[in-house]
């Protein structure tokens, strides 16, 4: 029996990777760390942190952030819960670095967000909200995509 080549190497970490990213997109609101999601696909945590980036262009712990991020947006469009609830409820332990972050991605404060999206959600479907909405890393996207009023 021949061993493994790189390229054989290469197309298991990436179904590892893919594993890790589809159980970030599961279990975005539980509590994830690096190491934990190593362990979960027999990988150190730094080769993964390092693979996870070259594949996907972010490391483990932002990509899980944006999914959180995207997810409180939809919570707090909906307007029925405070930023608190929606904080807690996509898996943050913390109101100031889930602010911190949402601004970051958002480019504005959550309460912010939620006060100027309820205004526009009988104008915009919830699947355009969405679309037009989802929070982009790339500072160059960001001056393209449309902003709420």
């Amino acid at each position: 029996m021949s061993s493994p080549t790189a390229a054989d190497q290469h197309l298991r970490d990436l179904a590892r990777l893919r594993r890790v990213r589809d159980r970030i997109d599961r279990e975005y609101a539980r509590p994830l760390d690096v190491e934990a999601l190593a362990r979960g696909v027999n990988m150190s945590a730094g080769h993964l942190s390092r693979q996870f980036r070259l594949a996907y262009g972010e490391s483990p712990y932002r990509y899980l952030m944006t999914r959180r991020i995207e997810r409180a947006m939809a919570l707090l469009r909906r307007g029925d819960l405070s930023v608190t609830e929606v904080c807690f409820a996509v898996g943050c332990a913390s109101l100031g670095t889930f602010s911190t972050r949402f601004t970051e991605l958002v480019g504005v404060p959550p309460s912010t967000y939620r006060a100027r999206t309820a205004a526009a959600a009988p104008e915009m479907p919830s699947c355009l909200a969405k679309q037009v909405t989802r929070p982009v890393r790339n500072q160059e996207a960001r001056v393209t995509r449309p902003q709420l009023a």
